[in-house]
């Protein structure tokens, strides 16, 4: 149960290369859960997917998981804290859709839609990627089945099952329990 005043922010994460420190992508993201939660109760975690790229590639897959976390931030400081830690942990972007030792999305940050649609000039929530990624539409599904995209008003599990493309995907490890 939230709190009136409590918003709810879901993070993506995703990683498909090997951390220099932390090793493979599942160890690097669980240590970024971890710098996260320094600063960000995680109030709920997914299990942890294995994924193919998308758009399909001859990359490796990518291990990926859906936090909800519970902040005072604003929108745009959310953005700039996720922003360092990729930085923290090398992350360097080059091109859309590389292969990647750290990714941290903001899906959603609370009820709010922004009027800017273009990710180079700003935040944009929800993700404008979300109705169409079965790696992020899984682990909400799992997470918090009662969410509504701020939008459309469907489920994720709406969105998953409306998927016009099979995206594949599997549970690597159950989540960590919390609440």
């Amino acid at each position: 149960m939230r709190d009136e005043g409590e918003k709810v922010i879901l993070i993506g994460l995703g990683a498909n290369l090997d951390h220099p420190l932390f090793g493979p992508p599942l160890e690097t993201l669980i240590a970024a859960v971890t710098e996260i939660e320094k600063s960000f109760p995680v109030v709920r975690q997914s299990s942890w997917y294995s994924s193919a790229p998308v758009p399909l590639s001859d990359q490796p897959w990518f291990v990926n998981a859906v936090i909800s976390i519970s902040s005072d931030y604003s929108l745009e400081k959310t953005l700039i804290f996720l922003g360092n830690i990729e930085k923290k942990f090398g992350r360097v972007r080059k091109k859309k859709w590389e292969a990647r030792v750290l990714d941290l999305d903001i899906l959603t940050f609370d009820r709010d839609v922004t009027t800017n649609q273009d990710q180079l000039a700003g935040p944009v929530v929800p993700h404008p990627m979300i109705s169409q990624r079965a790696f992020v539409l899984a682990p909400i599904a799992e997470i918090a089945p009662e969410w509504r995209h701020p939008v459309t008003e469907l489920r994720a599990e709406e969105m998953l099952s409306n998927l016009s493309v099979h995206q594949e995907f599997k549970i690597l490890a159950a989540g960590s329990a919390k609440e």
